[in-house]
């Protein structure tokens, strides 16, 4: 009773949760406006914690009726290490989307800093500047240049756009020994300084900067001319590596291998999805195997029960002595027990294989409490047709994960050594830069200000857009590490790494030719085993027959019929044990030929959507109609 409380509780539950079943794994950015999006977090739905509604629909009457494409089907869509595994082509794109945004591991973007600094020619100071007579003092309106990562070969540029602005509002006091300039004896100045850049990393090896700086000064000295005055400076720089770091190839190889590693994830998960219905359709077969031992078991207890009766009623005729009823009734207690084991190997079969097909295996009563019930048998064809073993190696290879893996793997490792090639050459870096400055402010009376600066920061404006104040500089760094030890090291290393990788490689194909070989001499002895078990099965029941009349007339004794009894029986296990064997082998040369998946006709896509679009229908039984 307490067992179909338990299932329709399960259903009812199962229910509720399959109308909120979740999607499949997917990540999406914020659906907001295209300003607000890149500051925004992904959202991605939380992890399956529900079967698909394809189980529910196969259990009825508190048994699970299953074929063979029915326990694949609900592998793939509940098995909980194929679930695991679909989040891996979702890393490979979004680790394409980190690599597309440049710079090193975790993007170290141009700083700068705004704190007190004399601009040359604004206000008392920067007339000293100007002059000769004192520094700009302080780290000022500036850039600094990025940090360094370790890396094997030069950092990307980052090649997201960068923009930074830093603002700084100062009161600043300073003694004036020397009162001559700026007739006080404490100059006091309130400074505004605003500082913006733009950079785009170029993929080339360099970057492009577009800075804005602008400066306001007001100050109590009498001397000024221009009190208060802006001083804006708008400057370009390009930026470029033109030996070590320079080059589309070597700026991109960890783009290009992302995008490569997009197609090894879906082949890595190619490779689970095999292994995963290769271990259901074991699962099943062993089940299968299991549930007719089971069934041989109960026709032998069967045949015990009746041997034993037919044993008491040959005793009341006086055919046979009385002590042979010892031998009947420990025939049956042995068949007895022969069936309790098969019962409990049954269950351990059914665990495994819930385990296999459902997120939560036996933890869910309405699984615990389901027996399964296998529909389909296995199927012994009359020939084996096999092509040769040039033909099988041929297919290994166009189908095999592992070797597309492999080759992926050859191809990304020579495009990561671009890397440590590339910094065997000495640094050699230019830099350009051209900048404009304008200066403007109120003129104070008696100063004799140029009236051609009187005005506001729109006419300082102007005089950087008309060029009138026209700055440029060119630079060329050039940096030489002798002897170069250590970039000569990482090349070699990457080359040996290399060349190992050849020799796995080649390695691996010999061993896949060794085993496909095996799986085919193990598929054709797996079938001679079973033939031979069916002849011998066969045989043994025409022999137990004879002995059976034979005992019946009275002309064999009882040890006789128990040992062709037993020998039956015995062929019989061994028949259904080498059936079990010749699918196991078949569902190994396929795993072997990397054919699994299209033998069972399941596609890589329901794979990684975790639906299978294939209806699953009960058979047409008494238990279900």
């Amino acid at each position: 009773m307490r067992k179909q409380i338990a299932i329709v509780l399960a259903c009812g539950w199962f229910n509720f949760q399959v109308n909120a079943q979740q999607s499949p794994q997917t990540v999406e950015k914020a659906n907001k406006p295209v300003l607000l999006r890149p500051y925004l977090p992904t959202t991605m739905p939380p992890v399956r914690s529900t079967n698909s509604r394809r189980l529910n629909e196969l259990i009825r009457g508190g048994k699970l009726y299953l074929t063979v494409q029915d326990a694949i089907a609900l592998a793939i869509e509940n098995n909980l290490d194929l679930e695991v595994d679909r989040y891996g082509p979702l890393r490979a794109k979004w680790d394409l989307e980190r690599a597309e945004g440049g710079g090193p591991l975790r993007g170290v973007t141009l700083s700068n800093s705004a704190t007190n600094q004399a601009v040359s020619g604004q206000g008392v100071l920067g007339s000293e500047v100007s002059a000769g007579l004192a520094s700009g003092g302080g780290s000022g309106v500036s850039t600094t240049a990025p940090q360094n990562v370790q890396q094997i070969g030069p950092i990307t540029p980052n090649l997201d756009p960068d923009f930074q602005n830093t603002s700084g509002y100062l009161h600043i006091t300073t003694p004036q020994p020397n009162a001559i300039v700026s007739q006080t004896s404490a100059l006091i100045d309130i400074h505004h300084v605003y500082n913006s850049f733009l950079q785009e990393g170029l993929i080339s090896g360099g970057y492009v900067q577009v800075a804005a700086n602008e400066s306001y000064l007001k100050e109590n000295a009498p001397s000024d001319v221009l009190n208060p005055s802006v001083f804006p400076v708008v400057q370009i720089t390009v930026a470029h590596q033109l030996l070590q770091g320079f080059g589309v190839a070597v700026n991109r190889r960890y783009i290009t291998v992302a995008e490569k590693q997009i197609g090894g994830a879906r082949e890595t998960f190619r490779s689970q999805l095999l292994n995963t219905v290769a271990s259901v359709l074991n699962l099943y077969w062993n089940l299968v195997a299991a549930d007719d031992e089971l069934r041989v078991r109960q026709r032998a207890l069967e045949s015990a029960h009746k041997f034993l009766d037919d044993t008491k009623h040959q005793i009341a005729l006086g055919a046979v002595a009385r002590s042979d009823i010892y031998r009947a009734e420990s025939d049956v207690s042995t068949r007895t027990q022969e069936l309790a084991l098969a019962r409990v190997n049954v269950e351990q079969q059914e665990g495994l294989l819930k385990n296999a097909i459902s997120l939560n295996g036996t933890a869910d009563p309405l699984i615990d409490e389901t027996d399964i019930v296998p529909l389909d048998q296995v199927q012994v064809p009359d020939q084996e047709e096999l092509p040769g073993l040039r033909d099988l190696l041929a297919r290994a290879l166009a189908k095999r994960p592992d070797v597309v893996l492999s080759k992926l793997s050859d191809e990304t490792g020579e495009i990561l050594a671009l890397g440590s090639k590339n910094i065997l050459l000495p640094t050699l870096r230019g830099t350009y830069a051209t900048w404009n400055i304008g200066q403007a402010g109120t003129a104070v009376p008696g100063n004799g200000a140029n009236p051609y600066f009187v005005g506001g920061l729109g006419n300082a404006l102007g005089q950087i857009f008309r060029r009138n104040f026209y700055n440029q500089s060119a630079r060329l760094s050039f940096n030489v590490p002798l002897w170069n030890r250590g970039p000569q090291a990482d090349y070699g290393i990457d080359q040996l790494q290399l060349r190992q990788g050849d020799l796995i490689e080649r390695r691996n194909m010999n061993q896949i030719v060794v085993d496909i070989s095996n799986d085919v001499i193990a598929l054709r002895q797996a079938r001679a085993r079973y033939t031979q078990a069916t002849d011998s099965r066969a045989l043994q029941e025409q022999l137990l027959d004879k002995e059976q009349q034979m005992f019946n007339f009275g002309t064999a004794q009882i040890s006789d019929v128990v040992a062709s009894r037993t020998a039956l029986l015995n062929a019989q296990i061994t028949e259904t044990q080498a059936r079990a064997s010749y699918a196991h082998a078949r569902v190994a040369l396929d795993q072997v030929l990397g054919e699994t998946l299209e033998v069972n006709r399941v596609s890589i896509d329901e794979g990684l959507n975790g639906r299978v679009s294939q209806e699953s229908k009960l058979p047409e039984t008494p238990a279900n109609k």
